[in-house]
C-alpha cells in the first residue's frame, strides 16, 4: 500500500519505520531541507543521532508527493494540521484514508484533530480519518521496542484497516470508536505531564506524583465525559496508558518542560529559551478556557495554566492545589 507521512519529524519518522517493516511503500514528506537530505540517507540525525532508519523509506520535499497515496498520514505539530492538509488536498485527485497522530486541539477553534482534518479537507477526497493515538515515545519505537496504541474512529472499519497495516510483533495496535474520549484523554495528558514535571523539578517525589496522576486522570475523564466520550475510554491506552508514559518518561517533551519550570519556580526561563513544540502549553490554554466557559472544575489545568501565561509561581500553585477544600474522592 503506497504511504505519505507529512511531517519529517521523529514521529513521523518512527512510524514510517514501522510501516516499512510492515513490507508497505512509504514515502516521507517533509519542509526542512536537510532532514529531507538526511532520510535519504537513512538517518533522521536531529531527532535520533544514532539511530539508522529502515533503507526502504523514501522523502521528498515535494508536497505532490500526496496524490500518489491510497494512505496520507498527518505528523505535524497541531498548530499546523489545518494548513498542511488545505496543502496536501489541493494537490490531490483522488480520495485518500487519512491517519492523524497529533494530540491536541486547534489554537484558535479549539476543535479536536479529526474535526479540524475533516474541515480542511473536502469531503470527495476523504474516505476516513484515524487517530492513531496512545503512549508511545518515537525515540522507543525506532528502536522496536514493544508499544501498544489505538486506532480510534466512529467507522470500525477504517480503525481495523490502520490497526491490521501497522501492527507487528512489537507494534500492537487495538481499536476504538470512542473518537471524542480518546483525542481528548491524549491531549489532556499533555497538561498533567507538565505539572508531573514541575513537582519533579522543585522536588516533590513519587508519592506527589502519584496523588497529580490519580487527579489528573480524574480531570482528563470528567472533561472528556462532559464532551460526550465514554469513561471507559480514560481507563485504556488513550487515557491511563499515556498519562502514565507521558507523566514519568524522560523523552516526554511536555515533562521535560514541566522540569525546567519547576527547576526554577517560574516559566520565565522556559519562554525565553524553549524551541521545541510542546503540545501541552497549547492545550493547558484550550482547556482552561474551554472548562471556564463549560463549568468543568479542572483545578490542576488552571494552575498549570496560571503558571504558564500568568506568571504564577509552581510553588505557590501547588499550595493553593493542596489548600483546597476538603472533599470525597
Amino acid at each position: 500500500m503506497n504511504i505519505v507521512i507529512l511531517g519529517s519529524g521523529s514521529w513521523g519518522t518512527a512510524l514510517a519505520q514501522v510501516l516499512a517493516d510492515n513490507h508497505q511503500d512509504v514515502t516521507i514528506w517533509g519542509k526542512n531541507e536537510q532532514e529531507v537530505a538526511d532520510l535519504q540517507l537513512h538517518r533522521n540525525t536531529r531527532y535520533f543521532p544514532d539511530q539508522l532508519i529502515h533503507p526502504a523509506i523514501k522523502a521528498t520535499g515535494d508536497l505532490r508527493v500526496v496524490d500518489q497515496a491510497e494512505i496520507l498520514l498527518i505528523a505535524v505539530p497541531t498548530s499546523a494540521v489545518e494548513e498542511v492538509c488545505r496543502q496536501a488536498a489541493a494537490l490531490l485527485h483522488h480520495p485518500v484514508l487519512v491517519v492523524n497522530v497529533a494530540k491536541g486541539f486547534h489554537p484558535v477553534t479549539h476543535e479536536r484533530m479529526s474535526v479540524v482534518i475533516r474541515k480542511a479537507i473536502p469531503a470527495e477526497l476523504l474516505e476516513e480519518v484515524v487517530s492513531l493515538i496512545g503512549p508511545s515515545h518515537a525515540e522507543e519505537v525506532i528502536q522496536r521496542l514493544l508499544t501498544s496504541v489505538n486506532a480510534v474512529c466512529e467507522n470500525e472499519d477504517a480503525a481495523r484497516k490502520i490497526q491490521e497495516l501497522f501492527s507487528n510483533e512489537v507494534f500492537r495496535v487495538y481499536r476504538s470508536t470512542d473518537v471524542i474520549g480518546a483525542e481528548t484523554g491524549v491531549a489532556i495528558k499533555n497538561i498533567m505531564a507538565i505539572a508531573s514535571g514541575i513537582l519533579s523539578g522543585i522536588g516533590e517525589g513519587d508519592n506527589a506524583r502519584a496523588a497529580l496522576m490519580t487527579r489528573g486522570l480524574a480531570e482528563m475523564s470528567r472533561y472528556g465525559i462532559a464532551q460526550g466520550g465514554r469513561a471507559e475510554t480514560y481507563l485504556g491506552l488513550s487515557g491511563v496508558g499515556d498519562l502514565i508514559v507521558t507523566c514519568t518518561s524522560r523523552h516526554s517533551r511536555n515533562f521535560q518542560a514541566g522540569f525546567q519550570i519547576g527547576s526554577h519556580d517560574s516559566a520565565e526561563i522556559f519562554w525565553k529559551t524553549n524551541t521545541r513544540t510542546v503540545e501541552g502549553i497549547r492545550a493547558a490554554k484550550v482547556i482552561y478556557e474551554e472548562s471556564r466557559i463549560k463549568n468543568i472544575s479542572m483545578p490542576i489545568t488552571e494552575q498549570v495554566y496560571r503558571v504558564l501565561y500568568e506568571g504564577e509561581k509552581p510553588s505557590r500553585a501547588i499550595r493553593i492545589l493542596m489548600s483546597r477544600e476538603l472533599k470525597s474522592e
